[in-house]
């Protein structure tokens, strides 16, 4: 009994421990984070609750990441949203000295020469957000419904090279599940396999929550 009594503490720290890490999963609630955006200010996603929100991890130096922003890809899905009055948060998770690392100045030019539309670039450098949600490439794509509902997580679409001319063929995920979340239907896929670069996180181990 003794020995029972020591274990049931450490096993409730692990199983708390688990449920810290746990991955997001469709269906369930988002996961709600701050950062501050490239102007300084902080925000949160549940700033944003009654409002569909996309979630963009990205890293300008990544060819994957080019290919959708030099086809002009990803400004219209940006450009489409917005016009639907659902908020694109672009989040950069690369460490100081990785690729794709940029302050606040930097950002705010990449979004400016790229004819960008989000509705905030957020700036992630210690990878908080980014390990909450498991962003493993850029770029990795999350929808967030009015509700506060996680409805899809993974590719932006179903051609995983970094060809341009792969876009004119592909089926965009994001824009399908777009659409259904629009009119109110569940999203027919709402996991896919995302791909492109790794996230450049920090080298130290990840933040504990």
């Amino acid at each position: 009994m003794p020995l029972l009594k020591l274990a049931a503490p450490f096993m409730a720290g692990l199983l708390m421990t688990a449920t810290a890490h746990a991955a997001p999963q469709p269906g369930k609630p988002a996961p709600d984070f701050s950062a501050v955006d490239s102007n300084g200010k902080t925000v949160k996603l549940s700033d944003y609750r009654g409002k569909i929100v996309v979630l963009e991890w990205t890293n300008d130096g990544c060819p994957y990441v080019k290919k959708h922003y030099k086809s002009g890809n990803m400004q219209s899905l940006q450009k489409d949203a917005a016009a639907k009055g659902i908020v694109w948060l672009s989040i950069i998770s690369s460490a100081p000295g990785e690729q794709g690392y940029v302050d606040g100045t930097g950002a705010n030019q990449l979004t400016i020469s790229r004819g960008a539309a989000p509705a905030e670039v957020l700036l992630d450098p210690e990878g908080k957000a980014g390990h909450l949600y498991d962003a493993r490439t850029t770029p990795h794509m999350f929808i967030v419904n009015a509700e506060g509902t996680l409805v899809y997580m993974g590719g932006i679409d179903d051609k995983a090279t970094a060809n341009l001319d792969d876009i004119k063929t592909a089926k965009n995920y994001v824009r399908a599940a777009l659409d259904e979340v629009i009119a109110g239907r569940p999203v027919t896929e709402a996991v896919t396999r995302p791909y492109g670069c790794s996230v450049k996180y920090r080298s130290e181990p990840a933040p504990s929550y």
